[in-house]
């Protein structure tokens, strides 16, 4: 590769090796057409044209700003016009009398044939007209691109480097490859650039697919098969011991699902292979009791529990909670402790003098837990609240801290699709709770659509002072914290959308609501201020708080009746399923109230109207799944990323993990390091760290 051309790769795809180049595979093929004439084109037909341009020009945009660019070719059978929109260098890049090959799918606009942004490839770029045909012969890799780097260039760099490199080792053992009737990863990869036919793409495709599932799988799972040549030590439960005083005391008795999940539980912290367990449940089905439950097994035989909270107001709560289900008999002896960032250094120390002597033998903190300067007597299992909030990495980090390796808990509120769980809790075993305790009054939940109904807005405050005038309390969500900041997902906002500081003035000044104490809650807010906003609410000294999703998991005040969340379009089907379970808690049944101006027939829109419509969070887990891009399956649009994947899809190949799954962990149970596997080995090391962060994020 001259210097010029691995400047430009450099500079606009980020790539700095030809390892890195053959390995940027295309985002899809255009199949080959039979090579068409202009005058007998059909309506939807793909088609491929090999044509010269008449002419080219730029045209403004009537309705919206922006630029059209229309080009029109002839192949000497009859003319059609190519139209591109906001790509001015177009028309640099086709002037009159450019030879080229255009492909796509075709359109009639008042009677004439259109192709609207069709790939293109020039004579220019090619080695003249004889190689122009036989592209138009074959499968064409369309590579993400950009305006100063063109597929069809991407494409000729790495059909070149490809004549360079040698055989590409294959990560996949190869009696597996064997047994799955498969290709070679080198065959795979060189068809994948270059197909010949739509059967080598095929098999190329079924390879790379079983390849990267293969190896993500593989990476997930061995720290869990690493971790376990080092034994848990066994934490039974002693008959008329700590658990079981826990559960004489409790003024209710323990769900189906409670109990059968706390058996399976029991068993795994009474053995020496370490537990690595996912507990997903709908809001309010006692996760947390579950846990507490398999704190009080493992402090039977001394051991300690550290309970990680994604945040300082779930970290406290959590602590309260706790305290108040062992009572004052049981505190005592067990020493519930807390541990953040915003102590004083005198209760830091104090707190860490009871974690390293033993005293304290539940632990509960946010990711100050995690600094080095943190030491625990005998760390037997690790409880990981609302793990998408934390990744795999941080969950090591603490279970390193063991002397033997703990057991690990994981909870979620969020229920997860299988394809889903199988990809970002590859590591883990997964339980479910779906039956809710008995007593609590449920959530009726209303899409409130300003785009057609404006005039319901003051009704929503009507609505929320009723159930204030009936002694209850109200959250109100937004999705920032200033007007036009970003949202917490960190996209634009403008003035119009919901803003914490802008809602409170509001409400303040609206008439119904005077006489009532409303207040902010977000994560500006130091945590003492978040801490005592939150212990005056649940003591009914706020009437209204105004908060961010800092209220999303975990904050329980049975009093609260009334969810209204602003702008709900901006929030995910998970977000606003977790919100609504901030309410409904108790006696009083809980109304939400989605509130929204995206327009009907958007997907903005269905989104909230799926969440109105079912209070099964299993059920809107699927359906976020369908109605999610692909590559968002993973939470990576929540964090800012791209996808990782390139070419397995979460959403279609739940067979495909599910067999590369149950291969490495065929592999790992004899081979946890990977010894006899080097090239697995080499390739999981070299995974370059977004594969997994995003994996780990849930």
């Amino acid at each position: 590769m001259s210097k010029p051309d691995a400047k430009a790769v450099r500079e606009q795809l980020g790539l700095d090796t030809v390892g890195d180049l053959i390995s940027y595979l295309p985002r899809r093929h255009q199949k080959p057409g039979e090579h068409s004439r202009t005058d007998e084109l059909e309506v939807d037909e793909h088609v491929t044209v090999i044509a010269d341009v008449v002419s080219a020009a730029n045209h403004p945009m009537r309705s919206k700003s922006g630029t059209r660019q229309e080009i029109v070719i002839t192949d000497g059978h009859g003319q059609m016009t190519v139209t591109f929109f906001n790509q001015p260098w177009r028309v640099q890049q086709l002037p009159r009398g450019q030879r080229g090959l255009f492909s796509g799918k075709v359109r009639f606009y008042r009677g004439s044939p259109q192709l609207s942004h069709p790939d293109c490839v020039l004579l220019d770029e090619l080695d003249g007209e004889a190689e122009l045909l036989e592209f138009a012969k074959r499968p064409m890799s369309i590579y993400p691109a950009t305006s100063k780097l063109q597929s069809w260039r991407i494409s000729k760099l790495i059909k070149n480097a490809l004549d360079y490199v040698p055989t590409i080792p294959d990560p996949v053992p190869a009696e597996f490859r064997a047994d799955r009737d498969e290709l070679d990863y080198d065959s795979a990869i060189r068809f994948m650039h270059d197909p010949d036919d739509d059967y080598d793409l095929g098999s190329a495709m079924t390879t790379l697919k079983f390849t990267e599932a293969f190896m993500l799988q593989t990476a997930l799972l061995q720290p869990r098969y690493v971790a376990a040549i080092v034994p848990a030590t066994p934490r039974p439960v002693h008959p008329g011991g700590l658990r079981e005083q826990l559960d004489k005391s409790l003024p209710f008795e323990l769900t189906f699902d409670q109990f059968t999940v706390g058996e399976t539980i029991e068993r795994e912290l009474a053995s020496e292979t370490p537990m690595n367990r996912l507990l997903q449940g709908e809001v309010g089905s006692g996760k947390t009791l579950v846990a507490v439950r398999a704190m009080l097994q493992a402090a039977e035989t001394g051991g300690q529990s550290a309970l990680l909270a994604p945040t300082e107001v779930l970290a406290n709560q959590h602590l309260r909670s706790i305290t108040e289900s062992l009572g004052p008999e049981l505190s005592a002896k067990l020493m519930p402790t807390l541990l953040t960032g915003s102590l004083t250094r005198a209760e830091r120390q104090k707190a860490m003098l009871r974690i390293v002597t033993g005293d304290a033998r539940i632990i509960v903190g946010t990711h100050a837990l995690l600094t080095d300067t943190v030491e625990f007597a005998d760390l037997s299992l690790v409880v990981i609240d609302e793990q998408h909030r934390f990744g795999v990495e941080q969950r090591e980090s603490l279970r390193r801290k063991g002397k033997a390796t703990p057991h690990t808990l994981v909870l979620t509120a969020t229920p997860i699709p299988r394809t889903v769980a199988m990809t970002s809790f590859g590591d883990l075993d997964v339980s479910t709770l779906r039956e809710l305790p008995a007593g609590r009054a449920g959530i009726s939940t209303f899409m409130v659509s300003l785009a057609t109904h404006p005039t319901w807005e003051k009704r929503i405050w009507q609505r929320t002072a009723e159930e204030l005038a009936a002694g209850r309390q109200a959250f109100v969500v937004c999705p920032s914290i200033e007007p036009g900041e970003p949202d917490e997902n960190g996209e634009n906002t403008d003035a119009a959308t919901a803003s914490v500081a802008q809602t409170v003035q509001l409400l303040r000044e609206n008439p119904v609501l005077q006489g009532h104490r409303i207040e902010p809650l977000h994560g500006r807010m130091t945590a003492e201020e978040k801490d005592a906003t939150m212990l005056a609410f649940a003591a009914g000294q706020i009437d209204i708080v105004v908060a961010t999703t800092v209220i999303e998991v975990g904050v329980n005040v049975p009093n609260a009746s009334t969810m209204v969340v602003l702008d709900a379009d901006r929030f995910g089907v998970s977000q606003l399923h977790q919100l609504r379970g901030r309410v409904g808690r108790g006696e009083h049944a809980g109304v939400c109230l989605l509130v929204t101006k995206a327009p009907p027939q958007s997907l903005a829109h269905e989104r909230v109207a799926a969440v109105a419509a079912t209070l099964d969070g299993f059920e809107l887990a699927e359906r976020d799944l369908e109605l999610r891009r692909e590559g968002d399956v993973l939470g990576t649009r929540q964090s800012g990323g791209k996808s990782s994947l390139k070419v397995l899809r979460v959403t279609r190949d739940a067979e495909v993990i599910a067999e590369a799954r149950t291969l490495a962990m065929s592999l790992l149970s004899i081979d946890p390091e990977l010894k006899t596997v080097p090239q697995l080995r080499a390739a999981i090391k070299r995974l370059s760290g977004s594969e997994l962060a995003h994996l780990e994020m849930g």
